[in-house]
C-alpha cells in the first residue's frame, strides 16, 4: 500500500487517526501486512490482552478501547498495519478491511523511554 493511500484512509477526526496521519505526513515508517484469515473479533481478543498489559505498564495509549470495540462490532476479515513515528516514540496500529479499502480502527501507544526502536521495513512506494 502506498503512503498516500494509507493517509487517505486516515481521514477521521478521532485523535488516533489524526495522529497517525500526521506521523505519515512527517515521514514516519509504515507497513501494512497482507490480509489474514482471522476475523476482527478474534483480533479484538488479542488486542484486549495487549490493552490490559499496556495499562499495567502505565503506557500512554490513544484509542485502544474504541479500536477493540470496533473490532468486535464489525466482524470481518481485516488487515493490520503499523505506523512508527520518525523518532520511534509512538507506534500506531491500523486495522483495515481485508481489501485495504477502508479503515476499521486506529490506535496508538507511546513506546516507553529507553525501549529500543525496532526498524520496520517500509512498504515500497
Amino acid at each position: 500500500m502506498e503512503r498516500h493511500e494509507l493517509m487517505r484512509l486516515l481521514v477521521g477526526e478521532d485523535a488516533p487517526s489524526k495522529a497517525a496521519r500526521a506521523t505519515l505526513a512527517c515521514g514516519g515508517e509504515y507497513e501494512v501486512l497482507e490480509g489474514g484469515s482471522r476475523l476482527s473479533d478474534s483480533h479484538a481478543g488479542i488486542f484486549t490482552i495487549r490493552l490490559r498489559f499496556m495499562r499495567r505498564k502505565a503506557a500512554d495509549i490513544l484509542g485502544w478501547e474504541r479500536a477493540v470495540q470496533l473490532l468486535r462490532e464489525r466482524v470481518q476479515h481485516i488487515r493490520i498495519g503499523y505506523i512508527t513515528a520518525p523518532d520511534g516514540a509512538w507506534i500506531y496500529t491500523v486495522f483495515l478491511t481485508a481489501d485495504g479499502s477502508e479503515l476499521v480502527a486506529c490506535a496508538g501507544v507511546r513506546r516507553p523511554e529507553g525501549e529500543p526502536h525496532e526498524e520496520r521495513t517500509q512498504t515500497p512506494p
